[in-house]
């Protein structure tokens, strides 16, 4: 069963849908996913975060997928303190729904999505187990950019920043991602466990951020390296396949 779920965030409307199990025994665990930054083309054959959460829902997980601030049919702009508190009031709603079970609720993150859903966790005590998919050790590529306008051009070529005033203040702007840091703040995930997904060749987040970030966390702890340059890893099956074991592990 699909219902549509929408978030009333700082003002903006965050659209989202949580997928419940047909035949699972109640209540049932849950997985918040967490996209990463939009490129801005569309492959219309891929069938995007939907279809991942219709394949682990099938595997007896309740799952929520929502679009942060900036993308898709959600309101406001790219910002990722914002997304924080997006990810934030996810949690709050799927926690109230009286067919999840409160005490076993993961995240699942993909890129920028995998830093925030790090960044929360740490402070969330509520989340029970965190998965990072291709996770930034932080954000210092945008926030130390010595011309962040360019930056700012290519979130408007995608379609990210909308509002042609945004942001109202750069420096707090990028601030937001000098503080979004999960390096800083993996290690106080524990004793939860983390897993951390990487690609040996992503040209976009070179693996050695999860190296990092590995490292640097506390047990329960596990790295699994994909052979292959694969950013978006929703769309590697054997990336996914070792991510459904661990969540059966890990929730059940």
């Amino acid at each position: 069963m699909i219902k549509d779920l929408d978030l009333t965030v700082d003002r903006l409307n965050i659209r989202g849908q949580l997928y419940l199990p047909e035949s699972a025994v109640q209540p049932y665990p849950a997985v918040i996913l967490c996209h990463g930054v939009p490129s801005g083309t569309v492959d219309l054959t891929d069938g995007g975060y939907p279809l991942l959460a219709k394949t682990i829902c099938e595997k007896g997980f309740a799952v929520y997928t929502f679009r942060f601030r900036g993308t898709g049919e959600s309101e406001g702009n790219f910002d990722i303190l914002g997304w924080t508190h997006d990810l934030s009031a996810a949690i709050d709603a799927i926690l109230l729904q009286p067919e999840i079970d409160k005490k076993r609720l993961a995240l699942v993150g993909f890129s920028a999505g995998a830093a925030v859903a790090l960044f929360v966790a740490a402070q969330d005590k509520r989340v029970a187990a965190v998965a990072a998919c291709a996770s930034p050790a932080d954000f210092s590529a945008i926030s130390e950019s010595t011309n962040p306008q360019i930056t700012i051009h290519y979130f408007r070529k995608v379609g990210i920043i909308r509002d042609p005033e945004f942001p109202p203040s750069m420096e707090a702007w990028l601030e937001g991602f000098r503080s979004v840091n999960a390096l800083k703040v993996v290690s106080t995930i524990s004793p939860r466990p983390v897993l951390f997904i990487q690609a040996a060749q992503d040209p976009v987040v070179p693996p050695a951020n999860s190296e990092k970030l590995y490292a640097a966390a506390g047990e329960p702890r596990q790295i699994i390296i994909i052979e292959g340059n694969e950013h978006r890893l929703r769309r590697n099956q054997a990336a996914m396949e070792s991510l459904i074991g661990w969540l059966k592990a890990n929730l059940n």
